[in-house]
């Protein structure tokens, strides 16, 4: 009996279960916490899976703003019911800025726009000018597909994006608080 005992501490001791930090350990299920983003906002929790499988460029701009907290406190400034929730003008926080960083290339897939679908707005009629502002659709948006770059989607917390405040531009706007990556969040 010791023996079997023993055998079975030693197993467990070479387990290969990779340490999740605490915050991430509450993801919906399949959500890899490298590639997901954790939104606090004044309405509720917003999680978000990065599809850098789709759009490895504007997955990783995303990642390392919520790094360098360039989200946190930023409004919801244009939000529009039954289309979409734009943030993420970090510099201005009302539509017209971005980062300190280039604008990035179109990376257009065959990803539909519909509920839920997290997208990268962009400047103008230029594909090639996405920086830090994304959307998040309330519904079907088609007339987007192949007209801009789906960046993820939203796993979990629909009802809080249903919640935010509308109007172009919001008065009083709800905000994202924190914006971490689930790998990194504690």
């Amino acid at each position: 009996m010791l023996r079997l005992i023993a055998v079975a501490a030693l197993l467990a001791s070479f387990s290969t279960v990779p340490v999740v930090p605490a915050a991430a350990q509450g993801l919906p299920a399949g959500a890899d916490p490298q590639n997901t983003l954790i939104i606090d906002t004044t309405q509720g929790q917003i999680v978000v899976k990065l599809r850098n499988d789709i759009a490895s460029q504007h997955a990783a701009r995303l990642k390392q703003l919520a790094r360098e907290k360039f989200y946190d406190n930023v409004p919801f400034h244009r939000v529009i019911a039954g289309f979409m929730a734009q943030t993420g003008d970090g510099q201005n926080g009302n539509g017209t800025g971005g980062s300190k960083y280039p604008d990035l290339k179109a990376e257009f897939s065959n990803v539909p726009f519909k509920r839920g679908v997290v997208g990268m707005a962009r400047k103008g009629n230029s594909n090639d000018s996405a920086n830090s502002q994304f959307f998040i659709m309330y519904g079907d948006g088609s007339f987007l597909n192949g007209q801009y770059t789906v960046v993820g989607e939203v796993l979990s917390g629909m009802d809080t994006v249903d919640k935010l405040k509308k109007g172009e531009p919001v008065p009083n706007p709800d905000r994202m608080l924190t914006v971490r990556v689930a790998a990194d969040a504690k």
